[in-house]
């Protein structure tokens, strides 16, 4: 069998996603006879069905979901290659490393200081996105979070281990204490733990608010609908209004620096390594 073609993994993302050929071939700029059949020249090919039509519409059969999920990874990685190869024929450019933006100052500054001047452009993002950036090709290395993030196909080298806290709205009665047990925040009368979405973009079950910025969450901290438990180097983004108490029995969080483990780059390996002494 030829090997697969990313026209071909475009044009059944297109039907798979919208589940309808004529909103597909809008969608891909094309009308929708070749449309049909390039997706039964692939079925042909691939000696499955992989959709099921009938007048009510189309539905994706069991081999359609594997492909429409294995479709989206290769074609992100197409676009990854692509856009890393371009990025490596730039000269002189600097890695991009991908930090949350509550991420230690103190960490970043040392890495960065330790790297040399220009060498290192960082990209600030929301909790969580580090893991699709490195993936994607927008970034080169990420300061992550184990066992928090998502570091499955990275390499990484461990920086540093510590406890996490909890950030209170300041006028709560909690926030008086100096130290604090996980019970003890986790079911709070009128103060539910954030949710944060999964990797695929749903949320868990639970009383707490939904949210997907830092800012977001600030503020909702600081108006007392909401509290977190975070690692302690975190607490950078901490407003004057949240106080941040120890969590004495939270599991310690190891903050560390990741890349893609195919990469064979003199130049993140010199950053690892700068990083590791920083």
């Amino acid at each position: 069998m030829d090997d697969l073609e990313t026209r071909e993994l475009r044009y059944f993302l297109a039907v798979a996603e919208e589940l309808h050929f004529g909103r597909a071939a809008v969608r891909l700029g094309i009308a929708q006879p070749p449309l049909s059949r390039a997706i039964a020249q692939l079925e042909r090919r691939l000696g499955v069905q992989l959709l099921q039509r009938d007048r009510r519409g189309v539905e994706l059969t069991d081999a359609g979901r594997i492909l429409l999920r294995e479709a989206r990874t290769a074609l992100d990685a197409v676009a990854a290659a692509a856009r890393r190869t371009r990025r490596a024929g730039l000269p002189n450019r600097p890695l991009v490393l991908a930090t949350k933006a509550g991420a230690s100052h103190e960490l970043l500054q040392r890495l960065l200081d330790s790297a040399g001047p220009d060498e290192v452009e960082v990209l600030l993002c929301e909790v969580g996105e580090q893991a699709q950036l490195l993936r994607d090709g927008r970034a080169d290395v990420a300061l992550m979070h184990r066992p928090y993030d998502d570091l499955a196909g990275f390499d990484t080298e461990d920086l540093h281990v510590e406890g996490q806290v909890a950030i209170l709205p300041a006028r709560h009665p909690l926030a008086s204490r100096d130290r604090l047990e996980l019970a003890e925040v986790s079911d709070v009368p009128g103060l539910p733990i954030a949710r944060w979405p999964r990797l695929d973009g749903s949320y868990p079950d639970g009383p707490g608010p939904e949210v997907r910025t830092q800012s977001q969450l600030a503020q909702l901290v600081a108006l007392g609908r909401t509290l977190l438990v975070i690692p302690a180097s975190s607490r950078a983004w901490q407003w004057p209004e949240h106080v941040a108490v120890p969590v004495v029995d939270a599991p310690e969080v190891t903050t560390v620096i990741a890349w893609p483990s195919s990469s064979r780059s003199p130049a993140i390996a010199a950053l690892v390594r700068a990083a590791a002494g920083a």
